[in-house]
């Protein structure tokens, strides 16, 4: 789940969210399909969690149009509203669950509003992942999920950017080339992982989050305008 949301967050400092998000998707393809295959319950995964898949095509083609809508303001201030409140359930959020016999109701719903801000943001971490860490999922069922997840949000945001026209020849070969630099970014997160103290790394990461979130949200209302300075996505 880094990669979006880092690459969102960093990218929404220097371009259009619109623009960030037609960078990420073949990278975030390819990785969320390494994570969603290398997992061995893909086809009850999927049945269990079907309808909420459907959810996130249909929220992310009801909000497409607010991420390529030409504006640049309140695309940006969701952006950065989105990464504050994932920063905020991740850090001061504990113990949720949700019981099984609520889960056939929720998880539609759930799919809808990820599939929403997916759309609107670029960003499909939430509610999808809170959601999924709370069905009480073994480690591996929970990584697959989150996979399974991540891979069909990509590909909605990837449909509905295509649909479109926002998705041009130009944006897909520089998506490409970000491939080998998000690979080598897993490989090295792969080797350094159990260097790493867990929780003092989730608190810097979060903290990082928020503060890039709040920072979008200040700049988009008060500060400059990126469609004087960057080129448009159609093409």
């Amino acid at each position: 789940m880094g990669l979006p949301t880092v690459s969102m967050g960093v990218l929404g400092l220097f371009m259009p969210p619109a623009q960030a998000a037609a960078m990420l998707v073949v990278p975030s393809l390819v990785t969320n399909l390494w994570q969603l295959l290398a997992g061995p319950a893909f086809g009850s995964l999927l049945r269990r969690f079907g309808l909420m898949m459907a959810g996130v095509f249909a929220g992310t083609a009801a909000g497409i149009g607010f991420l390529t809508s030409g504006s640049t303001k309140w695309p940006s201030v969701a952006l950065g509203a989105v990464l504050v409140l994932y920063a905020l359930i991740s850090l001061f959020v504990r113990g949720l669950s949700v019981p099984a016999r609520f889960e056939r109701v929720l998880s539609p719903i759930v799919g809808i509003v990820t599939g929403l801000l997916t759309g609107a943001t670029g960003i499909f971490v939430v509610p999808a992942v809170p959601y999924l860490g709370a069905l009480g999922l073994g480690k591996d069922e929970l990584i697959q999920a989150l996979g399974l997840s991540f891979t069909v949000s990509t590909l909605a945001l990837a449909a509905c950017l295509v649909a479109t026209s926002s998705y041009s020849i130009d944006f897909a070969t520089q998506s490409a080339l970000a491939v080998i630099p998000a690979l080598a970014g897993m490989f090295l997160g792969q080797a350094v992982r159990d260097k790493l103290n867990a929780q003092v790394f989730r608190q810097w990461f979060f903290w990082a989050m928020l503060t890039v979130g709040v920072f979008m949200v200040v700049r988009a209302l008060w500060g400059s305008d990126w469609s004087s300075v960057t080129p448009t996505m159609r093409g």
